[in-house]
């Protein structure tokens, strides 16, 4: 999958052929909000995310193993709605939950205290590595996964300004600054520094005598600080992709890059080829740029 603006493409390897497709990107937002620093960043992380499951509905679609009809409605929403769900249950719920256990070994205070936040910002790492390395190990999502290592190549292929081709996408790094892994670990990041600061004011000013409450209303006010930390995080990965190369910029794009190791792996040819089928449709008919495909089918 390649976006270009107002439209993205999507590449896919059948049995016995590849076959590529231009879409329009969904989307919900205004040219106003969509320029809106700091205010921009959650909106269009629930943009991707819905683009993405119609997406990969319609990967299935074409491999045959979906119905007829495409994920629309009630179907994209309940999905949405699931996805999202067990994500805060991962990032939000359980790391409190181990943190609330670690308090009574003495390694951590009160909720109210910094120490509480910090432990809880370890966990939702550890949680967030876990989690990608279990799926990592399960066949289909491997694939994914070089997939995405396939796109990244590409992407730097097209960035070198030179002909697109398979040769010289393979010679390029699976690992890329713009990324969503990237994104997820500045999430991570800014949210302990965030909390760290925040929930101990928030405690200050609300001190409920209930300890039930108090870790209720924490978690509560941790719901709420979701998006102004994603938009946040949004801005701060941009600025960074525009930095100049230097230390500076190095050890910064490091940790995010470090992670994509996990989320990318070396894709083969095969892969390669697919994502330049996208690159070309997302790109469209008329674009100048030369991007050199294997035979496809234009759906």
């Amino acid at each position: 999958m390649m976006r270009n603006g107002t439209a993205y493409g999507l590449g896919a390897r059948l049995r016995n052929e590849v076959v590529g497709e231009r879409r329009l990107w969904s989307s919900f937002l205004s040219a106003r909000i969509r320029n809106m620093r700091f205010v921009r960043g959650f909106p269009v992380l629930m943009e991707t995310l819905i683009n993405g499951i119609k997406t990969l509905n319609r990967s299935a679609e074409l491999q045959g193993q979906a119905d007829d009809e495409p994920m629309e409605g009630w179907h994209l929403a309940l999905t949405l709605i699931v996805s999202i769900v067990f994500a805060l249950l991962l990032s939000l719920v359980l790391p409190h939950a181990l943190t609330w256990l670690v308090t009574f070994t003495g390694l951590a205070g009160d909720v109210s205290k910094v120490s509480f936040q910090i432990w809880d910002g370890l966990f939702k790492l550890l949680i967030l590595v876990a989690y990608i390395l279990i799926i990592g190990r399960v066949p289909e999502i491997r694939r994914v996964f070089q997939y995405h290592g396939a796109e990244h190549k590409t992407i730097h292929a097209f960035e070198t300004g030179k002909p697109v081709d398979v040769d010289l996408a393979a010679a390029q790094s699976r690992l890329h600054p713009r990324c969503g892994t990237t994104f997820l670990l500045f999430v991570v990041c800014v949210s302990v520094l965030s909390h760290a600061i925040l929930v101990p004011l928030l405690l200050h000013v609300w001190t409920p005598e209930s300890t039930l409450l108090k870790h209720a209303g924490t978690l509560v006010f941790k719901l709420l600080l979701i998006a102004p930390i994603a938009s946040l995080s949004y801005e701060i990965i941009h600025a960074v992709a525009r930095m100049k190369e230097g230390m500076c910029c190095r050890l910064l794009r490091a940790p995010g890059l470090l992670l994509q190791k996990l989320t990318t792996v070396e894709p083969d040819r095969e892969h390669l080829e697919v994502a330049l089928v996208a690159l070309k449709e997302a790109l469209g008919t008329d674009s100048p740029y030369v991007v050199k495909t294997v035979p496809y089918t234009r759906l």
